[in-house]
């Protein structure tokens, strides 16, 4: 099995110096790739200069997440295509495990390592945690993490399992699969893009794994926190076109219309806590999907929709109403 690890990179030199050891020194039999969206900083020179071996894939503009990849793994020649963000530190021997994943499981198609969080090495982290799920109303949230609540790493999800969504901030994916769903959605531009991905994918019959046996440690937050409105606004808006996408028709305008109600209550959350800028991203983000509903319409998947997508009704109910922070609390297997 070819493994190609493939980094998106922008202005990202300071990261690489940190992060970029760790990938080279533990991913024997792998190639790595840094796909460099349109630099201006010294990221390239320094790849050149220090790491030979990785390849380097420079696209012409800055695409984001969704098309900065979707260009660059045209040009990349493998089995599996590994996503990896530039701020993620692996772990010896941490591909052993996926590649027997892949090997004993024919049917997955993506597969996540557990995430780590870099600062906090024994808590799980925001990006991904122990591998994602959504409830009936199509927020995501992960085990290991809901929310803001973090859990600590106690060996609690050291299992393979499957999952609804793997994190684009490690997801292994099979080329194949790739290419038969035309990468990622553009139009997301970045964040929930991997949603979407691994729900057309599921559409479509594939399956998404999580493998504990596979560590890696996210920083986080290097491109945009959690509390950068920008991300509110592409969170809000991301999550309703993958409504609008991957469910039928019926089912998705039910569903849009509760998410818009509570789009409104999260706003005035944000009003109470004085966050405006935040309010203003939900505004944005509903007038956004307004304006490119009838396009995601169009894009509604052909295939066969899962009726049985969500894990639990309503984690915003379970989380801020009767204060569940562990996904074992929340999901009884």
């Amino acid at each position: 099995m070819r493994i190609a690890i493939v980094i998106l990179n922008w202005n990202g030199e300071e990261l690489l110096e940190c992060f970029l050891p760790s990938v080279t020194q533990y991913s024997e039999d792998a190639e790595i790739y840094v796909a460099d969206n349109a630099s201006t900083d010294g990221s390239v020179g320094f790849i050149k200069a220090n790491y030979p071996s990785v390849k380097i894939i420079q696209n012409s503009t800055n695409g984001g997440f969704t098309k900065g990849y979707n260009d660059a793994l045209k040009h990349v020649d493998a089995d599996v295509f590994c996503l990896l963000n530039s701020d993620v530190e692996v772990t010896e021997n941490w591909l052993n495990p996926i590649r027997e994943a892949f090997q004993n499981l024919p049917e997955a198609s993506i597969i996540q390592p557990k995430i780590l969080d870099l600062k906090r090495r024994d808590h799980f982290e925001y990006a991904g945690a122990a591998g994602g799920f959504i409830d009936k109303l199509g927020y995501p949230f992960c085990r290991g993490r809901i929310f803001q609540a973090l859990e600590k790493d106690e060996g609690q999800y050291n299992d393979i399992r499957e999952i609804f969504w793997a994190t684009g901030a490690c997801m292994f994916i099979k080329k194949a699969l790739f290419d038969s769903l035309g990468g990622f959605d553009e139009d997301y531009f970045a964040h929930q893009e991997e949603v979407d991905l691994c729900w057309r994918a599921k559409n479509n019959g594939h399956k998404v794994y999580y493998v504990g046996a596979s560590t890696v440690y996210h920083l986080g937050g290097s491109t945009l926190s959690n509390m950068n409105p920008k991300k509110t606004y592409l969170n809000f808006r991301n999550s309703l076109f993958s409504i609008t996408k991957n469910l039928p028709r019926g089912k998705a305008l039910s569903i849009i219309l509760a998410r818009l109600l509570l789009d409104g209550v999260a706003a005035l959350r944000f009003i109470s806590q004085l966050k405006f800028n935040h309010c203003w991203a939900i505004l944005r983000a509903h007038l956004s999907f307004y304006r490119q509903f009838r396009k995601m319409n169009k894009k509604r998947e052909k295939a066969n929709f899962i009726l049985k997508y969500y894990a639990t009704k309503s984690i915003v109910w379970s989380h801020f109403v009767h204060h569940v922070k562990k996904f074992n609390v929340l999901v009884k297997d």
